[in-house]
C-alpha cells in the first residue's frame, strides 16, 4: 500500500568545496534559492548549514545563517533543520552556535565521534579555487569528529529539553544506534525517533546494500517500535540506496552536502534536481511525498511560528 515518504535536502554541508562544482552553493542568496527550489520540488525538511560567501568555507558563523534563513522561512512552509555538525574542525560550541540562536524546529544529532575522512577527495583535482580547500580536506586525516556522550547529552539538554527541538539522529554506525538506545532506555530521547542512517563517509559505515539491511535490523532489535528511518548514501550511491530505502519502509535524504552527481553519474545542476529525480523514484514505486505539515504532525514538531527565524 501507498505512503507518504519524507524527502530531506542538505543544500551545502560542509564536505564539498566550491572547485568540485559550480553548482554548489555558497552564499546566502544561493542557499536560499537552492533550499525554496528544494521544497518546491518536494522536499519537506531541508537541512542547513553556512558557508563564508567570500570564498565558500564551511561557516558557523550567525551571520552567515542569517543570510539565508528569513528567505527561506518567508518563501515556504519546509521544516528546517539546523546542523550541529559543522565541520570537524570546528569546536563544539562553534557549532552550536546556530542552532542556539535559531531554535529551529528540527537539529541534526551525530550519535558519536569518529573519524570523518574527506581527504580521499583530494586527488581527484589540481586547481583549487581556494586555498582553504585542500588545506580542510587534508585536516581530516589528523582530526576526528568529536561528539562524546557529554556533548550528545548537552545538545539533548539544551536544544532539546531547553529550545523544544526534534533531532535527525545521524547514525554513520552500528555503534551509534546502540548509543541512541541507550538514551531512549534512560529517557532523555523520546520517541518516535527520527534516524537518519548515513552510509558511503569513510570512517563510518560503507555504503552498500548489506550494511543498510544490517543497520535497520540493528534499529529494529533496539528501538523498535519508536523510530522511522531515512537513508543517506554518500556519492554515487545516493539515489540507488535511497531508493533500497524506500522499499524497505524508510524515507530519504539527498542534496549537495552528500553528493554532487546524478544518475549517471554527472553533476548536477541543483539540489531540486536530486529532489525531482528521488521522488518519481517514490512516485513510481506508488507512494506520495510527505508535505512539511505530515513531518510536523508525524514527529511532534513545535511549529515554523516557534523559531527565531529573523536576527535580532
Amino acid at each position: 500500500m501507498g505512503r507518504k515518504v519524507v524527502i530531506t535536502c542538505a543544500v551545502t554541508g560542509s564536505i564539498y568545496t566550491p572547485t568540485m562544482s559550480p553548482h554548489l552553493p555558497v552564499t546566502g542568496s544561493e542557499i536560499a534559492r537552492a533550499s525554496i527550489d528544494a521544497a518546491e520540488a518536494g522536499a519537506a525538511i531541508i537541512h542547513l548549514h553556512a558557508r563564508d560567501p567570500e570564498n565558500g568555507k564551511p561557516s558557523a558563523d550567525l551571520a552567515h545563517f542569517y543570510g539565508f534563513i528569513p528567505r527561506i522561512h518567508q518563501a515556504c512552509d519546509a521544516v528546517l533543520n539546523i546542523s550541529t555538525g559543522g565541520s570537524s574542525v570546528m569546536s563544539l560550541d562553534e557549532r552550536l552556535a546556530p542552532a542556539r540562536a535559531i531554535k529551529p524546529e528540527m537539529c541534526s544529532l551525530n550519535m558519536g565521534s569518529m573519524n570523518f575522512g574527506i581527504f580521499t577527495l583530494k586527488k581527484r583535482y589540481k586547481d583549487w579555487k581556494h586555498e582553504w580547500e585542500p588545506a580542510l580536506l587534508d585536516a581530516t586525516k589528523h582530526t576526528t569528529f568529536r561528539n562524546t556522550y557529554e556533548d550528545i547529552e548537552t545538545i539533548l539538554s539544551e536544544l532539546g529539553q531547553g529550545d523544544g527541538a526534534r533531532f535527525e539522529f545521524e547514525c554513520y554506525d552500528l555503534g551509534h544506534i546502540e548509543t541512541l538506545a541507550f538514551y531512549l532506555r534512560q529517557g532523555l530521547v523520546k520517541p518516535p525517533l527520527y534516524v537518519q542512517f548515513v552510509l558511503g563517509v569513510m570512517g563510518g559505515v560503507g555504503a552498500s546494500p548489506e550494511n543498510l539491511m544490517a543497520m535497520k535490523a540493528s534499529a529494529d532489535r533496539l528501538l523498535g517500535d519508536n523510530y522511522q528511518f531515512s537513508v543517506l548514501a554518500a556519492g554515487a550511491h545516493q539515489i540507488p540506496l535511497a531508493t533500497m530505502g524506500v522499499i524497505l519502509g524508510g524515507n530519504v535524504r539527498v542534496g549537495l552536502e552528500d553528493s554532487l552527481t546524478v544518475p549517471p553519474g554527472r553533476l548536477a545542476e541543483s539540489n531540486a534536481e536530486q529532489v525531482r529525480a528521488i521522488r518519481t523514484v517514490i512516485e513510481a514505486l506508488g507512494h506520495e511525498v510527505a508535505t512539511p505539515e505530515d513531518v510536523r504532525s508525524g514527529l511532534g514538531l513545535k511549529g515554523r511560528d516557534q523559531i527565531k527565524a529573523h536576527a535580532s
